[in-house]
């Protein structure tokens, strides 16, 4: 499943500013190296993590992206977050020591796996480990909280406009463009996640379109209004 990889370095990463490498210095970025693995790289569809599984490891994005999901009552899938580089995928099982929902790949998506026990030891060790990791739970916990007061205090175009000025915001704090890029997603999951129909995703891209808002070229968005998308997200 995974292996050892010494090329591969926190301190060499793009992403260490998101992930838990922020604030440790140089020896402590050293000790938390020793601890994490390579995971094998999860192709598109690739399931990383089922609802049931005992909590083993964490694991932190390098490239590519993911889904998380439950399943309802009616066997239905429900999109509850999607996972870009930086972000930690697993804090869901924390509390009970087993994952409570599932988590697949986008696209093709390379990992660095961490040893949950390993990692619960090294934070005792280090504080400045420790604080980064109840910052990124509390992100998590704020971020589940706002997709909540968005779905209910937001029309169906609010939600879309918000999900996209969202993801535009992520994309600029990974020193990506804020302006332009590809939705790994498809349409079905963003209307999953934002509680909508794929027909009214459709509608609502549309009308932003006609608005000259944004741009939809297959999977790229071309946000040309960054004013007008956050005045349409409320």
């Amino acid at each position: 499943m995974s292996e050892k990889n010494p090329h591969i370095h926190c301190q060499d990463c793009s992403m260490s500013e998101l992930c838990l490498p922020h604030h440790l210095d140089p020896q402590g970025l050293e000790r938390l190296d020793t601890i994490i693995q390579r995971h094998k790289p999860l192709h598109k569809r690739d399931v990383l993590i089922r609802a049931g599984a005992p909590l083993k490891w964490l694991y932190a994005v390098r490239s590519g992206s993911l889904k998380s999901y439950i399943i309802d009552e009616h066997g239905r899938e429900q999109i509850i977050d999607f996972h870009l580089p930086g972000d930690l995928v697993g804090f869901d099982a924390l509390s009970t020591g087993q994952h409570r929902s599932f988590a697949q790949s986008l696209e093709t998506t390379m990992l660095c796996e961490i040893p949950i026990d390993s990692l619960d030891d090294l934070a005792v060790q280090l504080p400045a480990l420790r604080r980064q990791m109840l910052r990124l739970m509390s992100d998590e916990l704020f971020n589940g909280k706002q997709l909540v007061n968005t779905l209910n205090n937001r029309t169906a175009p609010q939600r879309l406009a918000f999900f996209l000025y969202s993801l535009s915001q992520r994309f600029a704090a990974r020193g990506l463009s804020a302006s332009s890029f590809r939705l790994t997603m498809t349409r079905a999951d963003i209307a999953s996640y934002l509680g909508l129909s794929v027909e009214t995703v459709s509608r609502i891209l549309s009308s932003l379109q006609d608005q000259s808002i944004i741009r939809v070229e297959q999977k790229l968005v071309h946000i040309d209004n960054i004013t007008g998308l956050m005045e349409a997200a409320g």
